[in-house]
């Protein structure tokens, strides 16, 4: 289990006020995960912070990150994934969305090379972009990038604790938004 020091996050989640005391009860639990490594819960977490680009929230999470010593493969697959999937989630969405067998016939010519070769891991890189698919709401992302989660050796307990993750750091920038 991954127990992560986070003061910089902490002190963000105590100046939430009181209508969002459920996102905060949350954001202090979610960071705690079972199944989880340090580096997989960092990477989601930076993942999701760099995708949903909510200042205060980013910047606690990337210092408690340093803080932490996470290294730079994971820093660096957080963002690539982050950026990747902010693309590939809109294009891919849009070929759903529409319906048109035309469209999937079309090659995405996009390059991917950072979700190929990742700095950390495959299966790291994966879960960050299931977290990110996870997030722009892409069914055929999530659907390809959960079947890739499992195959590279993780479990259905790691892409449920990732996507709990993304989902209260989600909860946690609106609520700093409002």
């Amino acid at each position: 289990m991954a127990q992560l020091a986070t003061p910089r996050l902490d002190a963000l989640r105590e100046a939430l006020g009181e209508p969002v005391r459920d996102v905060k009860i949350n954001l202090g639990n979610v960071l705690a995960s079972d199944h989880l490594d340090a580096d997989q819960t960092w990477g989601v977490a930076l993942a999701s912070v760099y995708y949903l680009n909510e200042a205060k929230l980013r910047d606690a999470v990337v210092a408690d990150a340093q803080a932490a010593g996470v290294g730079d493969a994971v820093f660096d697959d957080a963002r690539a994934a982050a950026a990747l999937m902010g693309m590939n989630t809109v294009y891919y969405r849009f070929r759903h969305l529409v319906g048109k067998e035309s469209y999937g016939q079309k090659p995405a010519r996009l390059r991917m090379q950072a979700m190929v070769k990742p700095k950390s891991t495959k299966a790291n890189f994966e879960l960050f972009s299931l977290a990110i698919a996870a997030l722009a709401g892409c069914e055929g992302c999530i659907k390809a990038h959960e079947a890739s989660v499992v195959q590279h050796g993780l479990t259905e307990d790691h892409v449920h604790d990732a996507v709990r993750l993304a989902a209260v750091l989600c909860g946690t920038a609106v609520a700093l938004r409002t």
